[in-house]
């Protein structure tokens, strides 16, 4: 399937900001795929979330509800879940400023540019963690409220974005 894969968005950080933000969704593609590489912070004890943006703005409201599972090198695993949270998370644990210190995230989007449906992804994760420890993630959120969703924002809840590159991809119908 050569050029199935249409890339609609790319941005590369390498100095510390505060979030990232991925625009360009809309109806031409039913699902969407979203790579952040190399994703670094400048604070440690620190967790990757986002939120959908409309307009171009990131929804705040408390309509988030997430599940994962948490697969760890140190300890077996565990699952969580929450509901009505007013973001969602893109890791599954807490990020740290060490070398090497990064997360590898896959997600794919569902239902973005539909205004009558719930936008909804799942998402894998691997990262390094501040402890240090290798973890894997594996999980989805759904944001509860039926709306078109042109984008998705990406920031950490108590540092800034140090590094990594976040790329938006259209899936050809």
């Amino acid at each position: 399937m050569a050029g199935s894969l249409i890339k609609i968005a790319e941005t590369t950080v390498s100095s510390a900001t505060a979030s990232v933000s991925l625009t360009g969704i809309d109806t031409t593609y039913d699902v969407y795929k979203v790579v952040l590489n190399n994703v670094s912070v400048d604070t440690d004890n620190s967790h990757l979330r986002f939120r959908v943006t409309v307009s171009g703005s990131p929804d705040t409201t408390s309509n988030y509800d997430k599940v994962v599972k948490k697969l760890r090198s140190d300890t077996t695993f565990t699952n969580t879940s929450s509901t009505n949270d007013d973001y969602g998370r893109a890791s599954g644990s807490s990020n740290g400023v060490g070398t090497s210190e990064t997360s590898e995230v896959v997600m794919y989007l569902f239902n973005f540019g539909n205004a009558n449906e719930y936008s909804l992804l799942t998402y894998e994760e691997v990262q390094l963690t501040y402890h240090p420890t290798l973890f894997g993630s594996q999980g989805g959120a759904v944001h509860t409220v039926a709306q078109a969703c042109d984008g998705i924002q990406f920031y950490h809840h108590n540092g800034n974005i140090n590094g990594g590159t976040f790329t938006l991809y259209g899936l050809k119908k």
